[in-house]
C-alpha cells in the first residue's frame, strides 16, 4: 500500500527505514541487558557532545566526567541564547529539524535536533499509537490544535493535515456555536481517532454532555482519543469515556524531547525509556527512589545536534514502584495544566491560544527570557516580562495585532517589565491564569 505520511518524512530528509529498524532493536533487548544499553548511550552521547559541543563543554565545565550525577542540571534558561551558539559541530540551521517550544514553562526557546533524532521520535509515536491500532498513514485523525492564522502559515499547515490524512479544529474559538460546528463533522467524516489539547478536547465533552449526545454513536468509525500538552484530570478522564464511548489515552510529551510517556494497554502511564532516559530528581539534584515525587529531568539519548543531557523539564513527577530500566512507569504527573480564557464575546479560548499570540515575543535573540500572563478582567490581562530590554512599540503593536487575529479584537494587554517572575512553591512558572 502506498505510505504517503512516510514518504513525506522521507522528502523531508528523515531517514525513517533506519529509525524503524533501530526502534525495534532497543525493544528487542531484554531486561536484564538493558543496563548496559542506557549506560552505553548516555555514556556516547555526552562524549559526542563534551567533543563537538562548545556550548554543553562550558556548561560542564570540563571535557570531561567521571561520574553522570556530576553532570550539571541543564535548565530552560541556559537554553536562552542564539541557536547558532548551541549547535554541535557539523551541524547548521538549515541541516537540522528547527522549532520553538511553547513558553508553556514561561521559557520559551529555538531549539534543534538532528534528522536521524526526529525520524527516531516519529518511530517512536508510530510504534505507541500503533498499540491502539492508529496507523499514521492510513487512520483519519480529528486533530484538535491550534493553526497559524495569517494565509501562508495556515495553508502550510492545512496542506501538511492532508498529507498527514487528519482534519483540523482549529481551537482558538471554542463557543457552543464552533462546537455545533464541530459535531457536524464528526457526523459526516469517518474519523479513527481524536487527538489534540486536553482542555479543548474535554470541553467539547461536556458540550456533548449538555447536548446528551454520545459521539460514538454518531461516528461509530472512532477508536480512540489521545489527549496531549495538559493535564489530564480523573473527573475529566471518566467524563471523556462517558461522552465519546471509546479508550481515551494519557500522553506526555515535549517538542524538544519526544513522547515522554504514553499510556499502554495495561493502563499504565509507561515511560520512553528507548530514546529518553527519564530521572526523577530532589533540590539537591540527587535521584530519589521510586514513589517519592521530584523534578523530571531528562536525556535526549540520541540528539547530536543540539544537547539534552540532565534536562529539566519543569514539572515535578513521580516514577512507580514497579517501574524498571526497560519499562519505567510514570505514576503520577503533578502540576500541568493550563486555565481557559473567557472572553468578551463568549468565547472560551484554552491557556495553550497565548502560545500562539506570544511567539510573536519570542526572538532568537534570547531578548525575552520569561513571561507570564494574567488575565485580571474580561477583556484585561496582564504580561509580566524579564528581558534585557524593554519591550518597544513596534513589538507591542505586532503582539496587540497577534491577540486581535488569534482571540477578538478590544483586548487590553498591559506590558510589565520586572526582575524576576512569580513562581510556585516547587519553582515553576504558569504562564497563564484566570483570575476572573
Amino acid at each position: 500500500m502506498f505510505k504517503l505520511f512516510d514518504l513525506t518524512l522521507l522528502i523531508n530528509g528523515f531517514p525513517m527505514q533506519e529509525a524503524k529498524a533501530e526502534l525495534q532493536n532497543i525493544l528487542a533487548i531484554p531486561e536484564e541487558n538493558y543496563s548496559r544499553f542506557i549506560e552505553q548511550k548516555k555514556a556516547e552521547i555526552v562524549h559526542f557532545h563534551l567533543n563537538n559541543n562548545s556550548f554543553y563543554k562550558e556548561l560542564v565545565g570540563s571535557d570531561s566526567f567521571a561520574n553522570w550525577s556530576d553532570l550539571p542540571i541543564l535548565n530552560k534558561k541556559n537554553l536562552q541564547k542564539p541557536l547558532k551558539e548551541r549547535l554541535s559541530l557539523g551541524f547548521t540551521e538549515k541541516s537540522v529539524y528547527l522549532n520553538k517550544t511553547s513558553g508553556s514553562s514561561g521559557h520559551p526557546f529555538v531549539f534543534a535536533k538532528d534528522k536521524y533524532c526526529h525520524a527516531l521520535t516519529w518511530a517512536s509515536n508510530m510504534y505507541r499509537f500503533g498499540w491502539y491500532g492508529i496507523d499514521f498513514n492510513t487512520s483519519y485523525q480529528a486533530r484538535f490544535y491550534g493553526i497559524p492564522m495569517h494565509f501562508i502559515g495556515n495553508q502550510k499547515e492545512r496542506f501538511k493535515d492532508y498529507l498527514s490524512h487528519r482534519y483540523r479544529f482549529s481551537i482558538f474559538d471554542l463557543s457552543d456555536e464552533v462546537l455545533e460546528v464541530f459535531l457536524r463533522h464528526f457526523k459526516t467524516k469517518k474519523f479513527d481517532y481524536i487527538n489534540g489539547y486536553t482542555s479543548s478536547i474535554v470541553l467539547f465533552a461536556k458540550f456533548l454532555q449538555k447536548k446528551d449526545i454520545f459521539l460514538a454513536a454518531i461516528c461509530p468509525t472512532l477508536k480512540v482519543c489521545m489527549v496531549t500538552s495538559e493535564m489530564l484530570f480523573e473527573e475529566d478522564k471518566l467524563l471523556l469515556e462517558k461522552q465519546f464511548g471509546i479508550p481515551i489515552v494519557n500522553e506526555y510529551g515535549a517538542s524538544e524531547l519526544d513522547l515522554i510517556a504514553f499510556q499502554n494497554l495495561e493502563d499504565e502511564w509507561q515511560a520512553n525509556s528507548e530514546t529518553l532516559f527519564v530521572e526523577i530528581l530532589d533540590e539537591n539534584n540527587q535521584a530519589v527512589p521510586n514513589g517519592t515525587s521530584g523534578r523530571i529531568v531528562i536525556t535526549s539519548l540520541f540528539n547530536k545536534a543540539h544537547p539534552f543531557i540532565r534536562y529539566d523539564i519543569g514539572d515535578i513527577g513521580i516514577l512507580d514502584e514497579k517501574s524498571t530500566l526497560k519499562k519505567p512507569i510514570l505514576k503520577q504527573l503533578i502540576g500541568r495544566t493550563n486555565d481557559v480564557a473567557i472572553l468578551p464575546s463568549g468565547k472560551k479560548s484554552p491557556g495553550l491560544t497565548f502560545y500562539y499570540v506570544t511567539k510573536s515575543i519570542i526572538e532568537d535573540d534570547g531578548n525575552v527570557k520569561e513571561f507570564i500572563i494574567k488575565q485580571t478582567k474580561i477583556d484585561q490581562f496582564e504580561v509580566e516580562y524579564v528581558s534585557d530590554f524593554e519591550l518597544n512599540a513596534e513589538q507591542i503593536e505586532k503582539i496587540n495585532q497577534a491577540v486581535a487575529l488569534y482571540l477578538e479584537p478590544n483586548l487590553y494587554f498591559t506590558f510589565i517589565r520586572k526582575k524576576t517572575l512569580e513562581r510556585s512553591k516547587r519553582g515553576k512558572l504558569k504562564q497563564f491564569s484566570s483570575f476572573l
